[in-house]
Parts: structure tokens; C-alpha cells; sequence
């Protein structure tokens, strides 16, 4: 099979007035970039306001090996088996990051031949969105810095400054620096760090916001300091609103692409869901919507995180309900969670696929259970799966009442896919849809993070640090403790400790830390040893890739 570059690099694209036009966007409703991208404006949302909502259908995953198990492939080729079972179709995703696109899994804009284009494109600089927020979020902390410099009218606290930089490149050596080092006209010398850009409150607030006025109340809300007399600093406090506006204005709006069979795609925001709330623009999935009769969607990692965060975060603050949940899964996880090492995972073994099952069984209770969604679960096949190991999960979602089908639209696109979008039209139209967020907007904040912990992750309870108390506390005394729970912790694990396996029992969740997201709305509960700053691994895909003298680029996977 060709790698992904190349099959991307073959496939005939359509233009992307002609992808807007079948979509129903007049000439006047976007802006293309070049031949095969485009902004589409926000007037086009908001012209449609009268117009029912399409479906929305809502991937996610079984916790995954480091690879992932597909849920971008699958949503891009559930999205391309809609559209040849004749259904009116888009797919709605975040952007990848330069960090993990020259690090660990070489892109994120789908595999083989369910993709979306112009892949090379979109896994790099694509329409800029990603600077832009880098921009943003630098340009405030230049700001903050600049104002401890030229005398601190304020009275900011350097040791409280909370506001650090961001990059989207992978950089261990940057998680914690000292800035201001020299004389005095270097500024206040103090510590501080780099985080990736994905982790930015700017990349969440861009996502949430509904329209530029949003935005500016979002930035301004955003808290970034303390005084010496402990009172809070927000970005409005420092005048900048303004700028960091200007530097979103075009960011803001979604991007449309096409699948690789020429389905509409919007590819907007790529905040990371193991640190922050992992889904796509709200602006490029309500529009999305409008347009489409079936809307394809996904949140990063598994349903413990990037689909809990849409159910809690997202779908009660826009009123979006999902009408069914595709579950993702694959052997090689299964096998992984069993007991096999990923040196291994390609050695045929039905019984590790059985002692795996119990992470698709929670997985499975979460989506069904806990927020009462109709389920599909997806099968990712890969070459190396073997029958019988297939067998045993098709037989287990049998034994559970839960259509399941195999997906092999990385080999075969659309057409490998057909099974499964039928499963998903049978399951919107007879099973029942319970959905409802895990809680209320007047559940106590931390009645919030222990159903989480024992309902979404399966721990039996949680323990605090000192720290984690003391910032408790004070977001409560200022008056932000009603604010929904975005929590951070490892993508590796139902629980918070990554070598945990399976569906992990007899465990409690370490809460260390607390961190006000005031401008995105939320509150960042961190878990574990999780990292804002991501490190290479020890051959980083960055030495796969390559530009040829004619100017292709090959590496990119």
C-alpha cells in the first residue's frame, strides 16, 4: 500500500469553490486560500441561524497505544461512506500540531485513503490558525512582562505571574525557564516556562467562542496574575484586548477543506484533550450543521477525556446534542491492554484480545451508561489483525446488545466504510437517545471531580495534594468554583498513572493542582505527572521527512 503522502499526493482534488458551492456557501460566504482551502466568514453561521440542525455524530475511542487507533481515519471515512450511501455529509476536525506531527505519529489529518486534503498542507502551516494563536498568546506575556518592567503600575506579584509562552514544536529543554537574565534593562529576572501551543487558554477560548465580540469578552476574561495584595489580574486589566483580537481575526474563522473523495471538511482548532478540551471549533461545528444533514465530529484520545469534555464542556454551554457515539477500537489495543508489550502487538493473540476487552467495556459503559448516547463501536482493522481476534470483539459487542462493525476505510476509503455507516443510520433511527451531561452547572465543584473520578475514569475515589487544596480554596473564594471541570491527566490510562492497563479497580484519583481557565470558562483539574510541554521521542518522525528538488514533500504519514 502507498504511504499517505503519496496517496494524498495522487488524488485528484476538486476546487474548493466547486466543494463550497455543492455545500450551499454563496461566493460572497469565503475566502479561498489558493486553490484547495478556504475561510469560510462567521455572517455564513449567522445567516443560518433559522435552519435546523443536522445529525451529529460523535467519535471517540478505547484508550489508545501511542499510534492512536484511528478515530480521525474513521471519522474522515465514515464521512466518505455517508456521501456514497447518497447522504449529505461533512466531517468537522481540529488541526493537527506541528508538535506530534514531527514527533510521535507523523500527522493527524487521517490515514490512507481516508484523509482529508491537502494533507501536507493542513499538517503544517495550513491557514496559520496555530501562529496566529502562538502570536497571541506571546504577544500578552511580552505584555506582562513590559508592565513589571516599566514600574508595575499594578502591583503584580513576578512570583504569581501565571501567564507563561508557548510554542508548537515539542521541546522538553523549554518546560521551565528563567526569564529577564542580565541587567535590569532585560527586564525582571524570574522563573517561568514554554507549554505547546495546543495547551494555550487562547486555543480553548478560540474554540469557544462564538463570534468576535465573544472572543474580546473571553480574552479580556482571561486571568493572568496576582497583585501583592492577592487580587486578581485579567488581560483587560493590561489594554491589550484589542491587539490580541487583531492577531485572531482571521483565525477564528473555519477552514474548509474537502475529503479524499471531495466531502466537505471544516478543520478548525487543535487543542489536545489530555490537557485541554480536545475538540474542534464550536464556530465550525454549529456551521457545519447548518449545512450538512450528518456531521461527523471527534475529541481526542477516549471517551475519558476528549468525548466527556464535549458532553460537559461543549454541548450544554451551545445546546448541540450528538445522536449517536462511534467507539473506536482495535486488536492491537485490546491486545495491549491484555497483557501484550507493544514489541509484540503484531503477533496473533485472541486470548490477550479477551483479557483486553474490559477497557472496551468501560469505554462502552461511558458513552451508554453514563451519558445514555446510542453506540457503534467502529473495529479498526489492520493489516497484521488476525480473524479470530477480530472475532472475539465482534462476538463480545454481540453478547452486549451493541451494533459493531469492521472499518477498513484506510485500505479501501469510503467503500470500506459502508458497513459501518450503515450500522450508524439503523442505530439514529431505533435506538433510544438518552443523552445528558454527567452534571449540572450547580454541582459542586468538588462533586464535579469526584463523579469524574469514580463515573467516567472508574477510581474509587480522589485524594488532594496541599497544593491542589490551597488553589481549591482560593478559586472559591473568588467566585469561580461553578465553572465546569476540564481535567488533565494521562491519555494512556483510564486512571492517572499511564502503565495502568485495561479497566484499572482499586485505585483513587491524585488530584496536584488546580488552574483557573477564567476566559475559556472552565477549570483545569491537573492529574498525575501530566505535561503542558511535550518531548520528542528518541527518533522523532522530524527525521523521516524530506523536500525533494521538485518540491514534494515525502516523510509526512
Amino acid at each position: 500500500m502507498l504511504s499517505d503522502i503519496e496517496i494524498a499526493q495522487q488524488a485528484k482534488m476538486r476546487r474548493i469553490s466547486t466543494v463550497a458551492a455543492e455545500l450551499g456557501l454563496g461566493e460572497e460566504e469565503y475566502e479561498p486560500y489558493g486553490h484547495y482551502k478556504a475561510k469560510v466568514a462567521l455572517t455564513a453561521l449567522e445567516k443560518r441561524g433559522s435552519i435546523p440542525d443536522g445529525k451529529l455524530i460523535y467519535v471517540t475511542a478505547i484508550t489508545p497505544t501511542p499510534a492512536g487507533e484511528g478515530k480521525t481515519c474513521t471519522a474522515v471515512g465514515l464521512t466518505q461512506a455517508l456521501g456514497r450511501l447518497g447522504k449529505k455529509a461533512a466531517v468537522a476536525l481540529r488541526e493537527p500540531s506541528l508538535g506530534p506531527t514531527f514527533g510521535v505519529k507523523g500527522g493527524a489529518a487521517g490515514g490512507g485513503y481516508a484523509q482529508v486534503l491537502p494533507m501536507d498542507e493542513i499538517n503544517l502551516h495550513f491557514t496559520g490558525d496555530l501562529h496566529a494563536v502562538t502570536a497571541a498568546h506571546n504577544l500578552l506575556a511580552a505584555v506582562i512582562e513590559n508592565h513589571l518592567h516599566h514600574g508595575n503600575e499594578l502591583g503584580i506579584d513576578p512570583k504569581r505571574v501565571l501567564w507563561k509562552r508557548v510554542l508548537d514544536i515539542s521541546d522538553r529543554q523549554l518546560r521551565q525557564v528563567i526569564v529577564g537574565v542580565g541587567d535590569k534593562s532585560n527586564g525582571v529576572m524570574r522563573e517561568s516556562g514554554f507549554e505547546i501551543t495546543a495547551a494555550s487558554e487562547i486555543m480553548a477560548i478560540l474554540c469557544l467562542a462564538t463570534d468576535l465580540n465573544d472572543l474580546k469578552q473571553r480574552l479580556g476574561s482571561i486571568l493572568v496574575a496576582y497583585t501583592y495584595q492577592k487580587t486578581p489580574v485579567f488581560v483587560r486589566d493590561l489594554g491589550v484586548v484589542g491587539a490580541l483580537a487583531v492577531l485572531l481575526k482571521e483565525a477564528i474563522k473555519p477552514n474548509l477543506v474537502q475529503t479524499l473523495e471531495g466531502q466537505p471538511a471544516f478543520i478548525h482548532g487543535g487543542p489536545f484533550a489530555n490537557i485541554a478540551h480536545g475538540n474542534n471549533s464550536i464556530l465550525a461545528t454549529k456551521l457545519a450543521l447548518k449545512l450538512a444533514d450528518y456531521v461527523v465530529t471527534e475529541g481526542g484520545f477516549a471517551s475519558d477525556l476528549g468525548a466527556e469534555k464535549f458532553f460537559d464542556l461543549v454541548a450544554p454551554r451551545y445546546g448541540l446534542k450528538p445522536a449517536v457515539a462511534v467507539l473506536v477500537a482495535s486488536v492491537r489495543a485490546l491486545k495491549n491492554h491484555g497483557g501484550v508489550a507493544m514489541e509484540q502487538i503484531t503477533v496473533p493473540d485472541p486470548a490477550a484480545v479477551e483479557r483486553g476487552v474490559g477497557n472496551l467495556a468501560k469505554h462502552l459503559s461511558n458513552l451508554r451508561d453514563v451519558f445514555g448516547l446510542p453506540v457503534v463501536v467502529a473495529l479498526n482493522k489492520f493489516p497484521t489483525d488476525d480473524p479470530q481476534e477480530l472475532a472475539v470483539v465482534l462476538d463480545y459487542c454481540r453478547g452486549q446488545g451493541v451494533p459493531a462493525a469492521v472499518s477498513e476505510v484506510v485500505a479501501h476509503g469510503g467503500a470500506g466504510g459502508i458497513a459501518l455507516a450503515q450500522q450508524v443510520l439503523a442505530t439514529l433511527e431505533n435506538v433510544e437517545n438518552r443523552f445528558a451531561p454527567l452534571y449540572g452547572s450547580d454541582t459542586p465543584l468538588e462533586e464535579k471531580i469526584k463523579l469524574l473520578a469514580t463515573k467516567v475514569y472508574g477510581a474509587d475515589g480522589v485524594n488532594y495534594t496541599p497544593e491542589a487544596r490551597k488553589a481549591m480554596a482560593e478559586i472559591k473564594e473568588l467566585g469561580f468554583d461553578h465553572l465546569p471541570v476540564c481535567m488533565a491527566k494521562t491519555q494512556m490510562s483510564l486512571s492517572d498513572n499511564p502503565r495502568l492497563k485495561g479497566a484499572p479497580q482499586g485505585w483513587e484519583l491524585t488530584v496536584r493542582d488546580l488552574k483557573l481557565s477564567t476566559g475559556a470558562g472552565f477549570i483545569v483539574v491537573l492529574a498525575g505527572n501530566i505535561l503542558t510541554m511535550p518531548g520528542l521521542p528518541k527518533t522523532p518522525a522530524a527525521q523521516k521527512v524530506d523536500l525533494l528538488p521538485d518540491g514534494r514533500i515525502v516523510g509526512l504519514f
